[in-house]
């Protein structure tokens, strides 16, 4: 995830509930992507450092574990410089240019001088931090499938051009980087506090750490269903936002008396409100507990991202190590090692 604040529950349900499932299911590994932050918020970085350690704290929070899976910081493991850098010569410009992301977000973010380098390669770096693990799956909602195309494109394209020298896990001549596979994960509609999706972008978020009595205040003027505008007016909860919070938060029997209330004109918006509050209080509960005992515990935070870059680099460095020869990058004239050996 890219380090723009701390995260809210359309990130929860959107990526993170299903990280801490897959955690027990596979190998994985969940960074707080810094450099992706760069790409748009170049001008000025003030804030990145205290973003990247309230990504973490969240992703902590909310049940990843640092025994079952590796936590780190993007930019902390050299090889996501190098790799991108390495795929860019063989990437064909009009891949790059043809990723709708790259249109939607010059045209959505107009404030912002986005005709750069950095920006335009941004699919090729997050395609190369998918296969600097060699990945089998990439956990992804339906509308980030075509990153994901996009890899297997870069990957296939790699393959083509360059084959294992035979001195690392592969035998020669195989493939090193495998093309991977989507994992469609579920991301249930969760509207913002306005009705529109929950993004930062539109200020409609309710955060992972917000106390309750903030979160009841950001719940109690939500939109409700246009046709009830009176107190005595049936409504639909398919019609409205609160409605889609219970589908999402609510207990199935809390659920059935909100159709049934709203149907009837029985209970009144802020009532229905004040149920969906409850939900997503009980929820946010323990996640607020354990991002407490962490804030309270820094050097604990540091230590598990310090052996998350530890990890993430030796698993990085085993890639590199085909890749490098691969393209004839091994050894200098003398019989050193590359730059990017030296420096591990």
């Amino acid at each position: 995830m890219r380090p723009t604040g701390k995260l809210h529950l359309g990130n929860y349900m959107g990526a993170l509930h299903n990280w801490v499932r897959l955690q027990h299911e596979y190998e994985c590994y969940f960074f707080v992507a810094d450099l992706h932050a760069l790409t748009s918020d170049y001008a000025d970085t003030s804030q990145v450092k205290q973003n990247t350690l309230d990504v973490a704290l969240d992703f902590l929070a909310a049940g990843l574990d640092p025994e079952q899976c590796t936590v780190f910081v993007q930019s902390h493991v050299k090889p996501h410089f190098e790799l991108p850098q390495l795929l860019a010569m063989i990437t064909p410009l009009g891949w790059l240019e043809r990723v709708p992301t790259y249109k939607e977000q010059q045209e959505n973010l107009t404030t912002k001088d986005l005709s750069t380098y950095g920006f335009l390669g941004y699919p090729l770096m997050m395609a190369s931090d998918i296969l600097l693990y060699q990945a089998d799956f990439v956990p992804v909602g339906q509308d980030q499938v075509v990153h994901v195309e996009f890899t297997r494109e870069v990957a296939r394209r790699f393959n083509q051009f360059y084959k294992a020298e035979g001195s690392g896990p592969r035998a020669q001549g195989a493939e090193i980087l495998p093309e991977p596979q989507v994992l469609l994960t579920p991301s249930p509609k969760l509207p913002g506090t306005d009705g529109r999706k929950m993004s930062k972008s539109y200020g409609n978020t309710i955060l992972l750490s917000d106390p309750e009595e903030v979160l009841r205040q950001k719940i109690r003027p939500m939109v409700t269903d246009p046709a009830r505008i009176r107190r005595k007016d049936p409504g639909d909860p398919d019609k409205c936002p609160v409605g889609d919070l219970h589908k999402v938060f609510s207990s199935q029997e809390t659920l059935a008396k909100v159709y049934d209330g709203c149907k009837t004109a029985g209970i009144g918006c802020i009532e229905c409100k004040g149920w969906a509050a409850d939900a997503i209080v009980t929820l946010l509960a323990p996640i607020q507990e354990r991002r407490a005992k962490y804030e309270q515990n820094p050097a604990l935070v540091r230590e598990i991202l310090h052996e998350g870059d530890r990890r993430a680099r030796a698993r990085a460095e085993q890639t590199m190590q085909e890749v490098r020869p691969a393209m004839g990058l091994t050894e200098d004239l003398t019989g050193g090692a590359a730059p990017g050996e030296a420096t591990q």
